[in-house]
């Protein structure tokens, strides 16, 4: 039986992530902070029960580093966007990353990318602005330079992650558990002393934190860094437009119609996920 590229199960990740707009709204009075600090700390312990092993040597430095750049700066930039853009405005900011991930490995790595590969990363730019965009777009300066920290951190993050692996004999999964956790503790502080100590959630409320910390992040995550592992953060980033296009079909099931500007960015993005082409053979006998 042929097994499923790692790569397209991370799919599953962004695709998640558009249906958690949904379950955010349904959390009240939790604030978003809370909700981004019990996420990430209550996956990371999950995904800890399950591997049961702590860091050892560098990666106690290493798995802080990658968890503050991948959870606990990048969840608490991410709200803050949110709390001060129109989701339009962040999804936008978002889909900077796979162009700032260029970026980071051109400096750092001297890697240039084909031109597949940045093509695609600006025809998902420049669909997800279409999608998502609106005229009523409110440009904060404060969110949107959080919004920009939030995508420098998470892109910086991936970059490391594929540099650095995992140590030998550990799993994926195992230095997912170590970066959630390292977030999640992070966030405590931030979450106190901004919206003080969260109630309880009650009734329906359970379920829906239980999904966002299972699904959306823990199962969400270890699928992300694992293809991360075996592609390139490059590609696995731009798996991201999933998640504001998820966003839109859920509004499209429940009844919202699109424009015309809109489903051009549909189409833009479907475009962007159009293989690289094979590279053409060079003839016999033909200089190279």
């Amino acid at each position: 039986m042929k097994r499923i590229h790692p790569l397209t199960l991370a799919a599953l990740a962004p695709l998640s992530w558009g249906t958690s707009y949904l379950v955010l709204g349904q959390l009240a009075p939790l604030g978003p902070v809370t909700v981004a600090m019990l996420r990430a700390l209550l996956a990371g312990l999950l995904l800890l029960i399950v591997a049961r092993e702590l860091p050892r040597g560098a990666w106690w430095w290493k798995s802080l580093l990658l968890g503050t750049l991948n959870f606990g700066l990048f969840f608490s930039t991410l709200f803050l966007s949110a709390s001060r853009l129109t989701g339009g405005v962040a999804a936008t900011i978002g889909a900077v990353g796979p162009l700032l991930i260029i970026a980071w490995g051109l400096l750092a790595q001297h890697r240039t990318p084909t031109r597949h590969v940045l093509g695609a990363a600006l025809c998902g730019l420049l669909g997800v602005s279409l999608l998502v965009l609106g005229p009523g777009a409110h440009m904060d300066p404060l969110g949107v330079i959080a919004g920009l920290v939030s995508v420098a951190s998470a892109s910086a993050g991936y970059v490391l992650s594929s540099r650095y692996g995992t140590p030998p004999g550990t799993s994926t999964l195992t230095v997912t558990a170590w970066q959630l956790t390292w977030g999640g503790l992070m966030l405590v502080p931030a979450a106190l002393l901004t919206e003080g100590v969260p109630a309880l959630p009650v009734g329906v409320q359970w379920p829906l934190l239980a999904y966002l910390v299972v699904v959306t992040t823990a199962l969400a995550y270890a699928l992300w860094f694992r293809a991360i592992r075996h592609s390139t953060p490059v590609q696995v980033s731009l798996l991201t437009r999933l998640s504001p296009a998820t966003a839109i079909a859920i509004d499209l099931l429940q009844g919202h119609t699109l424009s015309a500007v809109q489903w051009t960015g549909l189409a833009l993005i479907a475009l962007s996920f159009l293989p690289e082409p094979p590279a053409r053979a060079t003839p016999v006998g033909t200089a190279p």
